[in-house]
This record gives C-alpha cells, sequence and structure tokens, in this order.
C-alpha cells in the first residue's frame, strides 16, 4: 500500500476540476435545485477518477526505460543522448520524461512530454555540451506515466546510473580522419598544398608521364630503355612531431565555453592521429611550473590511445608557465632534430619579449611553430558600431592590442620562429593546414 502510494501522483486537470465544483457549491447554496445536479457531476467525476487508477495501475506488464550515451562523451561537441520507452500493454499513454542529468550542466527543468501507442517503442533525442573534461553521473530515469483521462499519473523510476567520462573531442577527431579525407581536402577545410621542395628519399625508377618535373628525368636509365625514365620521391617519414601545450593560466582564457587550454587539447588530439597517418612520429608535453605529460615521439600502435589518456588528465595551472624549464626539458628529452608545435598564448609584446629568449634557443635546435590566438570578443568589439565618445576611444585602445598580435607573428618569424596566429574555433584546421605545408615544402 505505502508503495502504491508512493508513486500515486494527480495531475494539474483534477485541481482545476475541484475549483469548478467549489464554485458549482457555493451557487448551489443559493440555488437549491442545483445542488443535486452538482452532487451527480461530483460521483460522475469520482467515477472518472477511479477508472482512471484502474488503467493507469493495473495493467501486470510495465514501461521500460534505457538512456543510450555515447562513451566517451567529446568535449566542446554536442553530444547525442537517446532514450528509448517499451510500452508492452494494450494502453496507450501519455509521458513526462525526467533524466537526472549531471550537475556540470547545470539543467535544473529537465522535462520532456511524449505519447506512446499500445504494443509499441518509441525513443527521444537530446543533446549535451559539455564543456569540461572528467567524470559525468547520470542518475536515474523517472518517467510518469497517465491515461487520455489524465486525472492521475503514476511514476516510474528506473535505475539507470552511469559514470562516463569526457574526453577531448572525439568528434572532432572522426571529423578530421585523414584516412577518411584525404580524397576530399578542400570539402573539410584543408589546402592541398603544392610541394615546393623535393624529398630526399628516393622511391623507384618509372617511366615518364606528362605533368612530371623534367628535372627528375634519370638519363641513365632512359639510355638503357631507350624511354623517358623518371626518379620518383617519397615525402620524408619517421620525423619526429612534437606537441607541446602550454597549460599556465595564460591558456585559462574561456572562449564559447571552452578554455584556451581545452581547444588546445582537442586540436592536439586530432593532430596527433594526423601525425601517425602521415608515417612520422608523434609526441607531446604539457608544462607551466615544470613540465608533464611527457610522451616520446614514437608511431607505435599504442601511441593514439596514450595521447587520448594524457590528454583526459590535463588541468589548467595557475601559475605563471615557466618556458626556460620547458628549454632545458626540451635539450634533455629531445636529441634529434624536431618539429615542436607549441600551443600557446601571448597578448602583448611584452609578454612575448619576456619568453623570446627561451624560444628562440629552442629554435636553433629544432624547428619552431608557435601557435597562438586572436582575441575574437575584442574583435567583435572593434567592428561594433560606437555610440558615444568614450566608445570609439574603446575601439582605439582594443584596436591597439588586436594590432600587437600581428606585430608578435613579425617578431617571432624575425628570429626564424614560425608563427601561426588563430582564432579558437579555427584551430585545429589551422595547425593541420601549417603541418601539411610544413611538410610539403620539406622543412623539417
Amino acid at each position: 500500500m505505502i508503495r502504491f502510494f508512493k508513486s500515486l501522483y494527480l495531475t494539474n486537470r483534477p485541481f482545476y476540476i475541484l475549483g469548478g465544483f467549489f464554485v458549482l457549491f457555493v451557487l448551489s447554496f443559493f440555488f437549491n435545485e442545483m445542488y443535486p445536479f452538482v452532487l451527480g457531476l461530483l460521483g460522475v467525476f469520482l467515477g472518472f477518477c477511479l477508472l482512471d487508477l484502474l488503467v493507469v495501475f493495473v495493467p501486470k506488464h510495465k514501461l521500460t526505460a534505457q538512456r543510450a550515451v555515447p562513451e566517451p562523451l567529446s568535449n566542446g561537441e554536442q553530444n547525442k543522448i537517446t532514450i528509448t520507452i517499451t510500452n508492452p500493454t494494450q494502453l496507450l499513454f501519455d509521458l513526462e520524461i525526467i533524466d537526472e542529468i549531471p550537475f556540470q550542466f547545470q539543467e535544473r527543468n529537465f522535462l520532456k512530454k511524449l505519447q506512446i501507442n499500445r504494443q509499441s517503442q518509441k525513443s527521444l533525442t537530446y543533446h549535451l555540451r559539455p564543456t569540461f573534461r572528467g567524470e559525468y553521473n547520470f542518475g536515474n530515469l523517472i518517467v510518469y506515466t497517465s491515461s487520455r483521462i489524465g486525472l492521475v499519473k503514476k511514476r516510474f523510476n528506473f535505475s539507470a546510473n552511469q559514470v562516463i567520462k569526457v574526453y577531448p573531442s572525439i568528434v572532432q577527431f572522426k571529423q578530421f580522419d585523414f584516412k577518411s579525407i584525404h580524397n576530399n581536402l578542400t570539402h573539410h577545410g584543408l589546402k592541398k598544398v603544392r610541394k615546393l621542395g623535393q624529398a630526399s628519399e628516393f622511391e623507384q625508377i618509372r617511366d615518364y608521364v606528362i605533368g612530371d618535373n623534367i628535372k627528375n628525368i634519370n638519363w641513365k636509365a632512359t639510355a638503357k630503355r631507350d624511354a623517358l625514365m623518371v626518379n620518383q620521391y617519397q615525402e620524408e617519414k619517421n620525423q619526429n612531431i612534437y606537441l607541446i601545450i602550454d597549460k599556465g593560466r595564460v591558456m585559462h582564457m574561456p572562449f564559447n565555453g571552452l578554455t584556451l587550454l581545452d581547444y588546445a587539447i582537442n586540436a592536439s588530439l586530432v593532430m596527433a592521429n594526423i601525425i601517425l597517418t602521415k608515417s612520422d612520429k608523434a609526441g607531446m608535453f604539457t608544462f607551466a611550473k615544470k613540465v608533464e605529460n611527457i610522451i616520446v615521439a614514437d608511431n607505435k600502435k599504442n601511441q593514439l590511445p596514450r595521447f587520448l589518456e594524457n590528454l583526459y588528465k590535463i588541468d589548467t595551472n595557475t601559475f605563471e608557465s615557466d618556458f626556460s624549464r620547458l628549454f632545458v626539458d626540451v635539450k634533455k628529452h629531445i636529441n634529434s632534430r624536431s618539429l615542436l608545435i607549441l600551443f600557446t598564448n601571448f597578448e602583448t609584446l611584452e609578454s612575448l619579449q619576456r619568453q623570446l629568449p627561451y624560444l628562440r634557443a629552442i629554435a636553433k635546435q629544432h624547428m619552431l611553430l608557435v601557435v597562438f590566438f586572436e582575441n575574437t570578443e575584442l574583435n567583435q568589439f572593434i567592428h561594433k558600431e560606437a555610440e558615444s565618445t568614450q566608445a570609439i576611444f574603446d575601439q582605439v585602445i582594443a584596436q591597439k592590442f588586436s594590432n600587437e598580435k600581428r606585430v608578435i607573428v613579425n617578431e617571432l618569424r624575425k628570429h626564424g620562429i614560425y608563427a601561426l596566429l588563430t582564432k579558437p574555433e579555427n584551430l585545429t584546421l589551422d595547425t593541420i593546414n601549417q603541418y601539411l605545408e610544413i611538410k610539403a615544402k620539406g622543412l623539417i
């Protein structure tokens, strides 16, 4: 009996009806002939309540509900969640579904309504966009069922507790899977870069075809075969590519719900896959006060899972990043010349000048690509129509800070350091293009 009352709830409809009866009984006090009629209506109402109770609570077969969550969830992406309801009874029900989603989403009023036919199955979907990496705890599924009479409803509590990890963007990783997009680069925004340099690894001698570089003609083989033959070279492989992520306080700045660190982590996972697909060796560092999450460059099969697990655990540090320590550890751990892709951020030329000696020292031994971010909110403010003199002054100052980013790019290039200034949302695409361009030019 206690269990029955715990699962019994009233809809809003009975309260409206009882309010109507209250008005009718008050009127019947003044008009006595109304009283039997109102009393009869009340009896009919109570009869419908009893009938509704029987319809909702008597069926032996119970509804079932399941939640399907992609595992792991992708940070910064819209993840599709599916709830499937099965109705094995011969009755049609109206459903109210409450899903106890993780507290990180701060969704306090989650409620979905649908109607399910007799002996049928129905699914509903919704999307969640996590903005933090870590573990997310999904709670129970609560389903309220009511008949078409709509006076009472029964509560079903389905135990659907799940702990789901939120990893760096798996969606973005699949989107930029080089194996699946290499035949359609421009569709994904990747540039088809013409090889400007000459790869040094000889592959084979083959017949000349129209369009081949005449500089590659092998005259000895041509004389022997009495037909034009050319040397074919292949792109150099097994080159060391290190992704270095600054996790200091400069990477804590948020854009569209994600920090710059999260954008860098998402891009690094995609880049690791691209590097391994190009038969290069992928490695990683993170640093703030000290260097951590070191993965030695390699192209083994387990390298990508190692990246995924390490990137999942990275947290932003509130300290100022120590570039001198980075220089020492790079010198200690990387012996051969490598391409280092450094994800960091410089807001002012002064902040660059403090770290420039260490960047120059690293660039003497390795090829260094510094990737940092445009302030998109600042750019939006600059292009906003000024409505006062003060707003004009503010826009002039904002323009100064925006232009200083370009000055930083020129300052880095002046010292032989490659620089990429990009918007956070374009980080992955621009970094891939820059890497492919460096490979095509044979600069590593």
